[in-house]
């Protein structure tokens, strides 16, 4: 059972302001790649596994960012840890499956 959710926003600051819309493709393939369920949103992507695992992913992006050339990433994350009970996108989400 996962224990968290982790939601992020990453900004990268890319070379010779280029758009960001590749850097964050490629932030949604790390995601994608690690296998975690996940549900992208407009402004953030949403994560569900294990902390340690999710913040490793987190890491990776970030790492990423600067292989494809970024001089620096800002990532605004939201976790949410429940070890006891876990944590579910499902579950928060059943009253609003459609997002609205």
């Amino acid at each position: 059972m996962a224990n968290a959710l982790v939601s992020i926003q990453i900004l990268p600051t890319t070379p010779g302001g280029a758009s960001v819309l590749p850097y964050v493709d490629r932030a949604i393939d790390i995601i994608k790649e690690s296998g975690v369920p996940y549900r992208v949103a407009p402004l953030e992507t949403t994560m569900e596994g294990e902390l340690s695992d999710l913040l490793a992913i987190v890491q990776r992006m970030s790492e990423a960012m600067a292989e494809m050339g970024c001089a620096s990433v800002i990532s605004q994350v939201k976790i949410y840890y429940n070890p006891e009970n876990g944590a579910s996108m499902g579950r928060l989400l059943e009253k609003y499956p459609d997002g609205q």
